[in-house]
């Protein structure tokens, strides 16, 4: 079975080659994941855009620190078990923290996500989170997408996790990091990265994030608007076990998305 994890989707850029990409290459992947918490403008998700990577192909949703920046995304993560936000958010908090469906080959997946908690919001422990729901699980095949800041948290989850999941996928820096591995029949990697513009200040245009690191003064952020790269992992897993992975950068020489 091969899995295609897409990294943090960076506003209009992000999508447009998302759109591109898959509209080529979707048929050669049984099951599609997407962190979609910046694809609206950077800052969260609508109905509209989950809706347009349904559409496309994705399977899963994922989420992060920006989840509830869009007012519609209360109700979206509590109608559709096809996007998940952290986990480890208190309990009571709306929508789920994992997903379990069918690939396109008939294999069950289960889809965790989990935040960390170094330079990040005080959750409720991720490593005790994903223990808790790994013993509820029946699935072979679980991948986790650790959106955290710290890379040494994230490289202690993959430790953690090693050998009990079919990938342990760090989100949420926004830039691809070269240390994807496979241990035990887990696949990792820190940071899949960023689709959209990486011309940028992880997504935003340099412009105004300069004034602000320069002057000290507000700016509203703008995202970049350049053409956009697609960053993923794809993995190839048996038996809930990963047996290969692939790191991607794809930009298309002519985008075709109308996103």
């Amino acid at each position: 079975m091969r899995v295609l994890f897409i990294g943090d989707i960076f506003a209009k850029p992000g999508l447009v080659v998302t759109e591109t990409y898959l509209n080529k290459f979707r048929d050669q992947y049984d099951f599609i994941i997407a962190n979609g918490e910046n694809i609206a403008g950077g800052f969260g998700i609508t109905r509209k855009h989950f809706d347009q990577l349904i559409d496309l192909g994705v399977d899963v949703v994922t989420l992060g620190n920006h989840s509830w920046d869009q007012r519609e995304v209360f109700s979206l993560v509590e109608e559709s078990n096809r996007i998940i936000r952290p986990l480890n958010y208190p309990t009571g908090t709306p929508g789920l923290g994992h997903t379990t469906l069918e690939s396109r080959t008939g294999e069950r997946i289960t889809v965790i996500q989990a935040m960390g908690r170094i330079f990040m919001e005080p959750l409720d422990c991720p490593f005790t989170a994903i223990d808790d729901a790994l013993e509820t699980l029946s699935t072979n095949t679980v991948i986790v997408d650790f959106h955290a800041e710290a890379s040494s948290e994230k490289k202690v989850m993959g430790y953690h996790l090693a050998g009990r999941v079919a990938a342990v996928v760090g989100t949420h820096t926004h830039v691809q990091t070269a240390d994807e591995l496979i241990k035990k029949g887990t696949a990792y990697i820190t940071d899949v990265g960023m689709t959209g513009v990486q011309d940028s200040s992880i997504g935003m245009r340099f412009e105004e994030v300069h004034k602000r690191f320069v002057m000290k003064l507000p700016a509203r952020y703008k995202p970049a608007d350049r053409p956009g790269t697609l960053c993923g992992l794809e993995l190839d897993i048996e038996a809930g076990k990963t047996r290969a992975l692939k790191r991607l950068q794809w930009q298309a020489e002519e985008m075709t998305g109308e996103a």
